[in-house]
């Protein structure tokens, strides 16, 4: 069995956010810090992302005094923790053709997750494009959730975010 690796380019790799709320949605990016796609017999059989949560940015609010506060509430503790944990990590444990399973951990809580993806390789280079859809409220993420608060009317908060997650990585 042949193993490869492919390190990730961080500065040619990102993620793209949607939070939906009743009134509409918000939208951004966060970067990725790091990490590796590992190959077997050129089929990915696993990695590790580390995702940057100090580095989301809002994208839709383009009030800076508004958008700095709304950074600061994803970065506090009704969301991301940031200060805490500015570390989240995606690590890929199977893929069967083009599905992953794997495990996500925010705010140091890691729960399964899976997702499809599709991979074009270029001789030494690769990029890779997925969708996770994240239950927000498992990882503690609780704020306006209608799960855990009543009568929020149009303040509700979906439980549920999309990341849109693009990579580019080189061989090892």
């Amino acid at each position: 069995m042949k193993t490869q690796k492919f390190e990730i380019v961080s500065a040619q790799s990102n993620i793209d956010w949607v939070g939906r709320k009743v009134t509409g949605a918000h939208n951004g990016t966060i970067d990725i810090k790091a990490g590796e796609l590992v190959f077997n017999d050129g089929k990915l059989a696993g990695g590790k992302i580390t995702i940057d949560t100090t580095s989301i940015k809002i994208l839709d609010v383009t009030d800076p005094a508004t958008n700095a506060q709304f950074f600061g509430h994803l970065a506090s503790d009704d969301f991301f923790s940031s200060e805490k944990y500015p570390d989240a990590t995606l690590l890929i444990t199977e893929v069967l053709d083009n599905h992953v399973e794997g495990e996500l951990t925010i705010k140091g809580i890691t729960h399964p997750i899976s997702f499809d993806i599709m991979i074009n390789t270029n001789g030494d280079t690769l990029t890779a494009r997925g969708k996770v859809v994240v239950d927000r409220t498992l990882y503690g993420m609780r704020f306006r959730s209608g799960n855990f608060f009543k009568d929020l009317g149009d303040t509700l908060i979906y439980n549920d975010f999309d990341l849109d997650v693009s990579v580019t990585a080189k061989a090892a």
